[in-house]
This record gives structure tokens, sequence and C-alpha cells, in this order.
């Protein structure tokens, strides 16, 4: 298991030096259970939490959702909210709660994000977005960045972006996420929003370059580490893996620290699994149920010998009443059975 020591406080520095690869915030998958997977495969990414609203900190009382293991740092709290004021208590108990960083969500299309009026609807009013900032900035003392879209609907990205980062800047942010996508906020699911509208990378390129002084990273349709270490070359300060660092864990995570940071060895998905069971078994003492783990795991032996035994096993079991780390062991079985047969 990792160190379950109180962290260190975290620098700025060290933040962004973590952000050189980090893992995106997404509903329903970057939960603790997930981030905590993730930390055992990297020892430096940066993580993030799934999107948290302001509304249900603040006046839900929805303090749970702050919960994270001392071995998930660095990790960053995403929240969302277009209230300066609210944002900025939130903010406060995020910090209060040990989080490394404060990241505002002006990305996000779903309609229920935008009837709250935040995430990527936020692109049409630089000016809240400015004075949210500058409430979150004045309320802790860990940085509060931006994760934002290259615009929405007909806006026009080389227009709409250089103002927005300059203004929300000049308030005290300076880290943004890009994700290189327009976001149209009617007429297409969040899915497709991550799909159909195209990739503008360039763009991207072009905003470090009109903007020195900000740190920025890239988002979007980036699958591998060949491909985040030539945005980094291009001269972006990070890059933020989603989906396949979700989907394909291992082809991400367990060589980042080496091919991004320089540092370490490529950890082993199987001696990850092994690393899971005293985390698992306490999840299991503690009431939860397997599967809430087990279903972040699916993906660990993505491309490999055993890998579809590994999820049937998994798929089929983890549900079931009084399932535990043993049918996680037997799943593993058969993938190092695999891996053998495959080898001889």
């Amino acid at each position: 298991m990792p160190d379950t020591t109180p962290p260190a406080i975290m620098t700025r520095g060290d933040i962004q030096r973590a952000a050189r690869l980090s893992v995106a915030p997404m509903m329903d998958w970057t939960d603790r259970h997930c981030r905590y997977l993730h930390r055992l495969m990297s020892k430096h990414a940066l993580l993030y939490t799934e999107m948290v609203t302001a509304p249900a900190l603040v006046r839900g009382g929805a303090l749970h959702l702050l919960d994270h293991h001392p071995a998930e740092h660095p990790v960053a709290l995403q929240l969302g909210g277009s209230d300066p004021e609210e944002l900025a208590q939130a903010a406060r108990l995020g910090a209060q709660a040990g989080y490394d960083e404060i990241n505002l969500n002006v990305g996000c299309p779903s309609d229920r994000v935008q009837s709250g009026t935040f995430g990527a609807v936020l692109m049409k009013n630089p000016a809240l977005v400015a004075d949210c900032v500058a409430a979150m900035r004045a309320a802790v003392d860990i940085e509060v960045t931006v994760k934002c879209r290259i615009g929405v609907d007909d806006q026009n990205p080389e227009d709409v972006l250089p103002e927005f980062l300059s203004r929300v800047g000049a308030a005290g942010c300076g880290r943004f996420i890009i994700h290189a996508r327009k976001a149209w906020l009617q007429g297409l699911s969040p899915k497709e929003n991550r799909e159909v509208p195209p990739l503008d990378y360039d763009l991207v390129l072009r905003m470090k370059g009109m903007f020195g002084g900000l740190h920025i990273s890239v988002n979007g349709g980036i699958t591998d580490l060949d491909q985040a270490q030539s945005f980094l070359d291009a001269g972006l300060d990070g890059v933020m893996v989603g989906r396949a660092a979700y989907h394909q864990p291992a082809d991400v995570l367990c060589q980042v620290d080496r091919l991004i940071w320089g540092q370490g060895t490529d950890s082993d998905p199987a001696q990850v699994v092994q690393q899971m069971r005293g985390y698992i078994e306490a999840h299991l003492d503690a009431g939860g149920r397997l599967h809430q783990i087990t279903r972040h795991m699916l993906g660990l032996f993505a491309g490999t010998p055993g890998a579809r035994q590994w999820r049937r096993i998994l798929s089929e079991g983890a549900s079931a009443q009084g399932a535990d780390f043993n049918l996680v062991s037997h799943a593993l079985d058969a993938v190092l059975t695999a891996r053998a047969q495959a080898v001889a």
C-alpha cells in the first residue's frame, strides 16, 4: 500500500511539475477508489476529483464528497458553480480538506450543468469567471486553476479564447487546462461533445505563444504517452489525459513516471492488483461492496493476454453478496496463466 501518512504541503512549483501529466476529472469515473488505484500506478501524475458542485458543499452540506485518501496526493478538487461567494466558500472547504489545488469547471456541456449556469456555458461570460476566480483566490492559499473549452456554439475561438485567458488570467488564474474542442450547448450530448467537434491543438499551442506567462495544459483526444510528450516538446506546460487513462490505465500510468518525469521504473499491473488488497479489505470491512472498486480495475490488462478473463470474472462476480478479494485473486490467476501460456 502507498504511504498513508499526511502529505507534506505541496508548493505551487510541486503542483506545476505534477501537472506535466494529469488525469482528467471524469464524472462517475474518477472517484476516490479510482484515484487510489491510479496513484499506485504513478507517484507523480496529478489526479483530479469528479466535479463537485459548490451548492452541494455549501448549501447541501455534502462534505463527504471531499473524502479522499492521504495516498492520493498530489490531488486537485474540481468545483462547479457560478456564484463567486459560494465558490469561495466551497474552495475554502476544499483547502481545509487538504486538496492541493482547486479547479473551476468551465468545460462541461451537460444540460444539468447548464441549468445551474456553470460549466461550458461560462465561456460566454469571462467577466463572471474572472470574478469567481478572484473570489476563490482570496479565500485560499492553494492554487486556483480553470479547465475550459476553446469556445462554445457559434463563438469564434480565435477571438474568444484569447479574451477569456486574458481576463481570467488577470484575475489571478495562472494555470489553464484547455480542452481543444468547442462545446455545443444544444444538439450534442456530453459524449458527443467529447468526440464530434473537431480538435484544434494548434490554437492551444498559439495561446501558449501569446500567453507565455501562463501555465497551459492541453486536453482532448490524447491517447498515449508519445502524443503527450510531443505536446510537451512543442512548448506546452502540461497534458491532461482522460478516457485513455481510465480504459487503458497501464498503457498510460504504469510508464508515465519514467517517460514524462524521468524518474522511477515502470509499475506492473499485476503487482498493482496485489497492492490493492489492503485497500479493498478495508473498504469491505467498512460496509462497502467489491464492485465499487473493481469497476475501475476492468481495464488494467487491456490489450494483453488474459484481459478478457479478467473483465469477465470481475464483471460477473464483484456485485455478488459477500464478494471479496478472493474473487480478484481468482481473476488475477487467470491473467497470470494466460501470460505464461502466451510466452510458452
